[in-house]
């Protein structure tokens, strides 16, 4: 073997080995690196939610249905990335798992995560898909559950939590006669409100459906207040921190934003007959 076979030997020797180094040296980074360009699988968009997912966000707990506002806008982001619905795969997470630091077994979630710079340190956020409204809501038995106009309001008595923007909107936009009814918690302005304290309460529009749907007897909403009275949170898509795929997820929610899209289906879904506008 002559000197320059047996240096092409171990040139060549020497490049498989580094290859392998590297392959070994990468070692588990976790599932989002699974594909190499972070997506969970390859081909695939996996989206994350809640078990079970709740009304009116996902309708019968079958997200792949496209049914509810966040199953609509996770297959609208979906279209926008260039994925068919038949290449969304969903997958559920308890709400403190999909915020919790470490590797995902999803490419974005979706639970109403309201987006805080706290969260911000150990996940990533897109923009903002959904601003909550403030809620009015009622039990049909009080004189609230006929308002169909913030002036049927006015002599009544309309009560919220300390320091909240469902506070703020009482006074801006109702500004009820008797003033706004103030309450430690929701808690007690539900207890209030059930006991005929007051006539009705203030809180944001995810704790309306919850409270008219599951805690309280007869709940009804009477209407969303006008969205400049006083603002709410801000839902963003939870991707892993530092996603290679952030970008391109709040690229596309902010195109659905623009083209109205999000509005449309928030009043497919949020809207209409189920918390009309009050004015």
């Amino acid at each position: 073997m002559t000197r320059r076979t047996l240096a092409a030997l171990l040139l060549t020797a020497s490049a498989t080995l580094a290859l392998a180094g590297c392959s070994a040296g990468g070692g588990d980074t976790g599932s989002t690196d699974a594909a190499g360009d972070g997506h969970v699988t390859d081909g695939k968009f996996t989206v994350g939610t809640g078990e079970p997912a709740y009304y009116p966000w996902v309708i019968d707990d079958a997200p792949e249905s496209g049914e509810g506002f966040e199953a609509a806008v996770a297959y609208a982001v979906a279209g926008e990335l260039g994925f068919a619905e038949e290449d969304v795969v969903w997958v559920r997470s308890t709400f403190d798992q999909a915020i919790a630091p470490g590797p995902k077994d999803f490419d974005v979630n979706l639970q109403q995560f309201s987006i805080t710079p706290e969260r911000a340190e150990n996940v990533d956020f897109s923009s903002p898909y959904y601003e909550t409204t403030q809620v009015v809501i009622t039990v049909e038995d009080s004189p609230a559950a006929s308002a169909g106009s913030i002036a049927d309001l006015k002599d009544l008595l309309i009560g919220a939590q300390v320091g909240t923007t469902s506070f703020e909107a009482i006074e801006e936009a109702i500004a009820p006669t008797a003033g706004a009814q103030v309450f430690n918690t929701n808690d007690d302005a539900k207890l209030a409100l059930q006991n005929g304290t007051v006539d009705a309460i203030v809180v944001d529009l995810p704790t309306a459906f919850y409270l008219t749907g599951v805690e309280l007897d007869g709940g009804a909403i009477v209407g969303q207040l006008p969205t400049a009275a006083g603002g709410g949170d801000e839902f963003g898509f939870v991707l892993p921190k530092d996603s290679p795929l952030t970008a391109d997820v709040t690229a596309a929610v902010d195109a659905l934003r623009e083209d109205g899209t999000l509005d449309e289906l928030a009043t497919e879904w949020l809207g209409g007959d189920a918390a009309p506008l009050l004015d």
